[in-house]
């Protein structure tokens, strides 16, 4: 079946950036989440960095109302009826994970391909919760996804290759590179090594070896990364590494992936990063 239309499930910044992708892409887009408010701050964060592009000569005013105008705004799930394929970006709790899944495999068509971009969690107890197995994969773009060139093709136990083959090529056809996680293992290729990463800075700090500053100096000029460990988790949120490393340590049962107490201190004292303006850096500091 060729893909034409595509459904996204959640206008967060990673669904909202792999709205835009697909719609740059040519496909036509369902964006959809809970609260109409949420899908149309997307549109606007979509809007915006696509007249970035306009200003720059990367595209023509024109290309950049055409991309928007791809994208259908709506809540719920009943425009999914006509999606052969979505893409589920919500937040990465595995139960609600499991329930859009339910009402997914229910509204859409029988052919329709369902893939969730988690970070981590397993593709096989999520695929589980529907009658088509088969036709269920993770599919995972790395933020800011206009811009990552990588998404994780991840087989379930139940994938076909089918499957694995049509979610490689819309990944192509929106100009990423893939790799194929054969296994679904937590945390797949990247943030399984991530992971250990994350931890082991904060590890650091902990042990009084060096502070956060001098630790995203170090990496970002050591390991020529764009940001340091503890920029990059503001930057997508304290509480996702909170949320990975708790389901790693479960799923492993090895307390190597416990989340570090200043990562605990933080979510419970609402530091989340930049979104709430304070999580490892105080972001309302004018300094």
């Amino acid at each position: 079946m060729e893909i034409k239309k595509i459904a996204v499930l959640g206008a967060g910044s990673m669904g909202g950036g792999i709205a835009q992708v697909a719609a740059q892409a040519g496909f036509d887009v369902i964006l959809s989440d809970i609260d109409r408010v949420f899908v149309d701050r997307a549109i606007g964060r979509i809007d915006s960095f696509l007249s970035k592009s306009v200003e720059k000569g990367k595209m023509s005013a024109e290309q950049k109302d055409a991309v928007i105008g791809r994208i259908i705004p709506t809540t719920g799930m009943d425009l999914f009826v006509d999606a052969d394929l979505v893409i589920e970006a919500i937040i990465e709790d595995l139960e609600m994970k499991k329930e859009a899944f339910s009402k997914m495999d229910q509204v859409c068509k029988p052919e329709t391909y369902l893939t969730t971009n988690t970070s981590s969690m397993s593709i096989t107890m999520i695929a589980a919760i529907t009658k088509r197995p088969d036709k269920v994969a993770g599919m995972h773009f790395f933020n800011p996804a206009p811009i990552m060139r990588l998404v994780e093709v991840i087989r379930g136990y139940y994938t076909s290759n089918e499957t694995v083959q049509v979610v490689s090529e819309v990944a192509a056809k929106m100009g990423k590179t893939t790799v194929e996680v054969k296994k679904d293992s937590p945390g797949f290729i990247v943030n399984r090594v991530f992971m250990a990463h994350l931890i082991e800075s904060m590890r650091l700090v902990e042990e009084g070896v060096a502070t956060m500053e001098d630790i995203d100096t170090a990496i970002k000029l050591g390991l020529n990364y764009p940001m340091g460990p503890f920029e990059l988790q503001d930057f997508a949120g304290v509480e996702i590494t909170h949320h990975v490393a708790n389901y790693f340590c479960e799923e492993f049962k090895d307390m190597r992936w416990n989340s570090p107490q200043i990562l605990k201190d933080l979510v419970r004292a609402g530091r989340l990063g930049r979104k709430t303006g304070a999580g490892f850096y105080d972001y309302n500091d004018k300094k």
